[in-house]
């Protein structure tokens, strides 16, 4: 089985799981205000669709792909937040079923690319798997967004591993939007799963290493918890310093969220 066979169907769950969280809503509801500073529950489900648009382009149409990322080079963060603005002015159950169909499109797409493809990106170049990794990774954010607008929780489920693994795996990535150098030894990481096995990355005797539930890293990474509030343990300097820089999505340094209680868990 393909790493895509694997994740590949924990993306199409991901989205089931924030679709059934909006679909009954009345439409008022998708004006509520997210913890993203000026987007509403219907932001975040534009902003969904959008990317999903523009990863199909990037497997359909290599060409026209580049030429959006030329356009958005100029000022990435602006066009980001237009795109989730203008979808935001749908009517709610029009921008609900252009994104399950853009959705499902997507998904169809990303299976039929040949292996050893790599699609262009806002980063560097990604295989299909990754590609579809990093569209769970925002599924499962964006739609903790909207879970903490309703006042919901959402239960972690073991398709956290796709998104831990991308944290570990953008780790001098995250480094390098910042400004500084990666760490030149590879980190140790043991993360306790939400069924209470474990998920280990690097080698068992690297000196810098990081621990705790593996939740935790992943609301981290994508920035919906603040570094105080998460019960990740860092020894090393290096493991220290990539705990407050933790960033798995592309693009810009992220603003991060204000800490909730120093020192204790969402």
């Amino acid at each position: 089985m393909s790493d895509l066979d694997l994740v590949l169907p924990d993306l199409l769950a991901e989205s089931a799981a924030l679709d059934d969280r909006v679909a009954g809503l009345p439409d008022s509801d998708w004006a509520i205000p997210t913890p993203s500073i000026g987007w509403t529950l219907a932001h975040q489900i534009a902003h969904l669709h959008w990317t999903d648009r523009l990863a199909e382009l990037a497997i359909a149409d290599p060409d026209a792909f580049v030429q959006q990322l030329s356009e958005a080079a100029g000022d990435p963060a602006g066009i980001v937040d237009r795109a989730a603005g203008e979808g935001a002015q749908l009517p709610p159950p029009e921008l609900l079923q252009r994104w399950r169909a853009g959705r499902a499109a997507l998904a169809d797409r990303l299976a039929a690319v040949p292996a050893g493809t790599k699609l262009a990106w806002f980063g560097p170049p990604m295989s299909p798997a990754s590609m579809a990794t990093a569209r769970l990774m925002e599924t499962w954010a964006h739609g903790l967004d909207v879970a903490d607008a309703l006042g919901q929780q959402v239960e972690p489920t073991q398709r956290l591993r796709h998104i831990a693994r991308l944290a570990v795996r953008t780790r001098d990535f995250a480094f390098a939007v910042h400004g500084r150098p990666a760490p030149t030894e590879q980190f140790r990481v043991e993360l306790t799963a939400p069924d209470g096995s474990r998920w280990d990355f690097g080698p068992d005797d690297a000196e810098q290493r990081v621990s705790g539930p593996a939740l935790d890293l992943c609301l981290l990474a994508t920035q919906r918890r603040n570094r105080a509030d998460l019960r990740l343990q860092a020894s090393g300097p290096d493991a220290e310093a990539w705990l407050h820089l933790a960033q798995a999505f592309a693009g810009l340094p992220g603003a991060g969220r204000p800490a909730r209680s120093a020192g204790t868990a969402p």
